[in-house]
C-alpha cells in the first residue's frame, strides 16, 4: 500500500497565510484520518479559524465578521464536497449566532481574547437544574455533540423555568469542566466525533444560559436572520457539497475508459448521459432554490424588516429538499457507476454513507414539507417551526 500524499503546512498555518484555497487542499489529503480516528483534530480546526469560519458568526461589535448567510453557506459548501464531516464541523461556526442571547458582559467575557470561538453543543436529552447559590447546579449526559473535540466553548441542553417560558436553555461550560464520552460509531459522517457530554454537578451562572432562538441583545443584521432556519441551512448545505462532488466524479468517470466487459465506455451510453443530465439539472435547481430564499430573507432583515413567516418556512422548505436532493444526486451517480462502485476504495462509497445522514436530522425530515405546506397555507405549524 502506498502511503498517502503530505504536505508540509507548518510555516504557512504559522504566518497565518493559509488561503481557502490550501485548507481545502489539506482536508483532501487527511479526510480518511478524520473517519478512522472519528473526529477532525485541533490542528485542522485552527486552520478553519484562519479562514474566518468561526469568526463568521461573531458580532461586528466584538472583532468578528456576521457574515451574510449565503456567504458562510457557500464556504461550508465547498468544504463539504471535499469531505463531508470536516464541512458538519465547520458548520457549527454559524451556531454563534445562538450566543447573541447573551447578555453583552457575558458575550465580551467570551470573545476578549478573540473573535474566533469555536461553539460545540449536545442539547438532548433536556436535563433537569438544580437552583443554587451562584447559578445553576448542572447534572446529565447529552448525545451529538458534533466538534465536541476542538471546541473552546461547550453547551448543554437544561430545562427552563418560569423566566423561559418553558422553553429549554443551553448552559456554556468550558470544555475542562466536561467529560468527552467517546461513542461516536456511525456508517456515514464518521469524522465529525459527535460524542456525548457528561456533565458532574458544575454550577453555571445564569448570565451564561441562553435560549436557543432567543431575542439577541447585539444589534446586527445577521441576529435578526432566522437563527433555527439557519441552522438546518448549514446542515443542508453539507448534502449539497457532497451531492456535487459525486456527479463531478461520475462525469469523470464517465468520460474515461471502457466497461470492464469490453462495452462502450459509460459517456457513449444514452441512458448515462440522461440520468446524468437529469440529476445535475435537479441538484442546480434545489441550489437556486435555496439560495434565492436565503439571499431574500438576508436582505430583509438588512432593511430592517422582520422575516415574514412564509418566507421564513420557504427556508427551512428549501432546507430540507436541497439536503434530499444531494442524496438523489449521490444515489444517481452510484447506480450510473457500476461495478467500480460497490468498491470500498471507491469515492463513491464515501458520498454514499455521507449524503445518507443529514437528511435523518430532525431539522431536515419529511415532516418539514408538512409544516411548510402549512404555513403556506395559513395553517398552524407544529410548535418550534419557524
Amino acid at each position: 500500500m502506498t502511503n498517502a500524499p503530505t504536505l508540509d503546512t507548518t510555516d504557512a498555518a504559522a504566518n497565518g497565510t493559509l488561503s481557502f484555497e490550501d485548507v481545502l487542499e489539506h482536508v483532501a489529503l487527511r479526510r480518511e484520518e478524520f473517519a478512522r480516528q472519528k473526529f477532525v483534530p485541533r490542528d485542522m480546526i485552527d486552520e478553519f479559524k484562519q479562514i474566518g469560519i468561526y469568526r463568521a458568526a461573531t458580532p461586528r461589535q466584538f472583532g468578528g465578521d456576521a457574515l451574510p448567510p449565503s456567504e458562510f453557506l457557500r464556504m461550508i459548501e465547498r468544504i463539504s464536497a471535499v469531505d463531508a464531516s470536516a464541512g458538519w464541523v465547520a458548520s457549527f461556526g454559524s451556531a454563534l449566532v445562538y450566543l447573541a442571547a447573551l447578555p453583552l458582559a457575558t458575550q465580551a467575557e467570551l470573545y476578549k481574547d478573540s473573535p474566533d470561538l469555536v461553539f460545540a453543543g449536545g442539547l438532548f436529552p433536556v436535563q433537569p437544574a438544580e437552583q443554587v447559590p451562584g447559578g445553576l447546579k448542572i447534572t446529565g449526559q447529552w448525545k451529538f455533540a458534533s466538534g465536541c473535540k476542538g471546541a473552546d466553548i461547550l453547551g448543554v441542553g437544561i430545562r427552563g423555568g418560569d423566566s423561559t417560558a418553558g422553553k429549554p436553555r443551553t448552559a456554556l461550560l468550558w470544555p475542562t469542566d466536561v467529560e468527552i464520552v467517546e461513542n461516536w460509531d456511525v456508517v456515514g459522517l464518521s469524522g465529525t466525533g459527535s460524542h456525548e457530554l457528561k456533565v458532574d454537578g458544575v454550577v453555571v451562572p445564569e448570565d451564561w444560559t441562553f435560549i436557543r432562538g432567543g431575542t439577541p441583545t447585539v444589534d446586527e443584521p445577521l441576529y435578526r436572520y432566522p437563527s433555527i432556519a439557519y441552522a438546518a441551512q448549514v446542515l443542508a448545505v453539507v448534502n449539497l457539497g457532497v451531492g456535487r462532488a459525486a456527479l463531478d466524479y461520475a462525469i469523470k468517470v464517465g468520460a474515461g475508459r471502457t466497461g470492464i466487459t469490453g462495452a462502450p465506455k459509460l459517456a457513449d451510453r444514452a441512458y448515462y448521459r440522461i440520468d446524468l443530465a437529469k440529476a445535475e439539472a435537479t441538484l442546480r435547481s434545489a441550489r437556486a432554490f435555496f439560495y434565492e430564499v436565503t439571499d431574500e430573507a438576508y436582505a430583509t432583515v438588512v432593511a430592517g424588516d422582520p422575516v415574514p413567516d412564509k418566507l421564513a418556512a420557504l427556508l427551512r422548505l428549501s432546507s430540507t429538499h436541497v439536503a434530499k436532493a444531494g442524496a438523489s444526486a449521490v444515489h444517481t451517480a452510484f447506480q450510473l457507476s457500476g461495478t467500480g462502485a460497490i468498491y470500498d476504495g471507491n469515492a463513491m462509497q464515501r458520498y454514499m454513507r455521507e449524503a445518507l445522514v443529514p437528511p435523518q436530522h430532525a431539522f431536515l425530515g419529511d415532516g418539514i414539507y408538512d409544516s411548510a405546506g402549512a404555513v403556506l397555507m395559513d395553517i398552524p405549524p407544529f410548535p418550534g417551526f419557524i
